[in-house]
């Protein structure tokens, strides 16, 4: 019993150190984001979110996955301890990092008159994009050195960067929007990719020194990294083009508008979700890459951590769901209020994504590459044709209602494959604990459509209290965390009298 407690206290400890510095990002970004709503509008917002998201694109496209790879092959290194090997391997990772980063730039600002065609209906955005080239090579250099950081355990490091990366963003956008309106928007892209790579290599180059000679001859040694990253950016590239493609499409049959409206609406149920889901990659996915080969292990791994994610992200999502009427006006402007019922929809799809992603990761943890594109593939499809499917039948609350719609979609064919091929099995905990959850959030839903504003609050928040308690019940009687808190303060307190 004490393993287990110990176990799922593991869980929720690192699941609350790493959603601690997500949150605080996120606070900032939003105070970031009201600001520049107020100063570009849906508008701005919808150019900010094409831009973005086409320089992702393309990062995708070049980048050869190794900001992924890298981090399975450097942590193999590292933990040999063999200074030599770690500068020689490192300086594999950079050499490609800064090749890679070369091809992004030079594919953008060729693709800039095909971009321009195929994201805008109007005017001619070429120069936008190859001043964005810049942005995109920047990216690979910070994505290899951060892929180092990770591999070398320096999650410190790694906090301090994103906490002052969007410090950064918020001290450097909101003047030059204010200053040069719409016009600012790549400048603004390609400072705050310079400053994130700045502070990355800071901390980077203190745990291995950047060296420049003998790089001769290091391309070839860093191929067995390539072919494992493939996998990962054709997957990305998936990703990204099916975003940019949703985003295009309401662009160009609907209005730019649409565009900042959905952007908006997909940040605050995704974004506000990932508080609980950042741990995965930094903690969780190493955690059961070393025991890939126990099945058995590997399925009592992952159902708890499923527990764990859903009991702390369904509060949280239950209350977004009533909150997001008062939200919008107070983290953005009132002129995103006809995104709130996609918004309050789509949060489902975050309740999904809590037993889906864990899952998710059995095909990474087996080095699974090809069911790893081919799963991803098959979600990027299914979401875009449900988005796009949605958007037309019912507008921006269609959209919503086809995200929440790809996500239980996907988590369907994610589980028949895994329980098919890896044995795993989701415990009967995982769907008692699933059932009681989403039929809170349902009823948190229904509460939106309650006309009297006491009745709504009234229903409404003991909805999410009712999932907080049993929530916080739950937890308390798996962890041993609670405890050991007590005793802690208990004997501070004896100290001081």
């Amino acid at each position: 019993m004490k393993e287990e407690a110990d176990s799922y206290g593991h869980v929720l400890k690192y699941t609350g150190v790493f959603g601690g510095v997500q949150g605080l990002n996120i606070v900032v970004n939003l105070v970031r984001n009201k600001l520049v709503s107020i100063i570009l509008g849906p508008e701005g917002m919808g150019l900010v979110s094409l831009f973005n998201s086409t320089v992702n694109f393309i990062s995708q496209t070049t980048n050869m996955g190794l900001s992924a790879s890298a981090i399975k092959h450097i942590s193999e290194v590292f933990d040999s301890g063999d200074e030599k090997r770690i500068a020689h391997f490192v300086k594999v990772v950079r050499l490609w990092s800064l090749l890679v980063a070369l091809l992004g730039m030079v594919v953008c600002i060729i693709a800039g008159p095909l971009l321009s065609n195929y994201t805008f209906s109007w005017g001619d955005h070429t120069l936008h994009f190859i001043l964005l080239s810049p942005a995109v090579g920047l990216l690979a250099i910070t994505l290899g050195e951060t892929a180092i950081l990770k591999a070398a355990r320096a999650l410190r490091a790694l906090a301090v960067v994103q906490i002052y990366t969007v410090m950064a963003a918020l001290l450097i956008s909101v003047p030059i929007y204010k200053i040069l309106g719409q016009t600012g928007i790549v400048p603004v892209i390609v400072l705050l990719a310079l400053v994130s790579m700045l502070l990355t290599v800071r901390y980077s180059y203190r745990i291995v020194p950047l060296e420049l000679k003998g790089a001769h001859g290091l391309l070839g040694e860093g191929m067995g990294m390539v072919r494992l990253g493939l996998s990962f950016m054709l997957a990305g590239i998936m990703g990204s083009g099916a975003e940019m493609l949703i985003r295009s499409y309401l662009n160009v049959n609907g209005s730019l508008e649409e565009v900042g409206l959905y952007s908006a609406g997909f940040m605050l149920t995704i974004t506000y979700a990932s508080i609980v889901f950042s741990s995965m990659e930094s903690d969780y996915f190493p955690r059961i890459s070393a025991i890939s080969g126990n099945n058995q292990a590997l399925c009592l791994s992952v159902n708890r951590q499923i527990e764990v994610s859903l009991l702390i992200v369904a509060p949280m999502l239950a209350g977004l769901i009533v909150a997001l009427p008062v939200l919008v006006p107070l983290l953005l402007t009132s002129k995103f209020l006809p995104m709130v019922p996609m918004a309050q929809v789509a949060v489902f799809s975050m309740y999904i994504k809590s037993v889906s992603l864990p899952i998710s990761y059995l095909t990474l943890a087996k080095g699974d590459s090809v069911a790893y594109m081919t799963l991803e593939a098959i979600y990027d499809l299914v979401m875009v044709a449900a988005v796009l499917l949605g958007y037309t039948w019912g507008g921006l609350f269609g959209i919503g209602v086809g995200l929440s719609v790809s996500y239980l979609v996907d988590v369907l064919i994610v589980y028949f494959y895994t329980h098919r091929y890896y044995d795993y099995t989701m415990s009967s905990s995982v769907m008692k604990y699933a059932a009681i959850q989403l039929s809170l959030g349902v009823a948190a839903y229904l509460t939106t459509y309650i006309g009297s504003p006491v009745l709504y609050w009234l229903l409404g928040m003991s909805a999410c209290a009712a999932s907080l308690i049993i929530s916080v019940y739950i937890l308390h009687q798996k962890t041993s965390l609670w405890t050991a808190l007590t005793e802690k303060l208990t004997s501070k307190f004896r100290r001081h009298g």
